[in-house]
């Protein structure tokens, strides 16, 4: 599912929810490269982890 996500989209991490919204920095295979609220720069697996596109809100 993480295949119609794009740089610069918004995103959740379903498993850590405290992380708050992400930003897509970068996706470069299955290397998604995340800049969250509160946890800041993430890089993370996308073959292991599914990312929730968050549409319509601002961060």
């Amino acid at each position: 599912m993480n295949e119609f996500l794009e740089p610069g989209g918004l995103v959740r991490h379903p498993q850590q929810p405290d992380w708050g919204i992400g930003q897509i920095q970068s996706i470069i295979g299955d290397r998604i490269t995340v800049n969250f609220e509160h946890a800041g720069k993430v890089v993370i697996n996308g073959s292991q982890i599914v990312l929730e596109a968050v549409y319509n809100q601002s961060r």
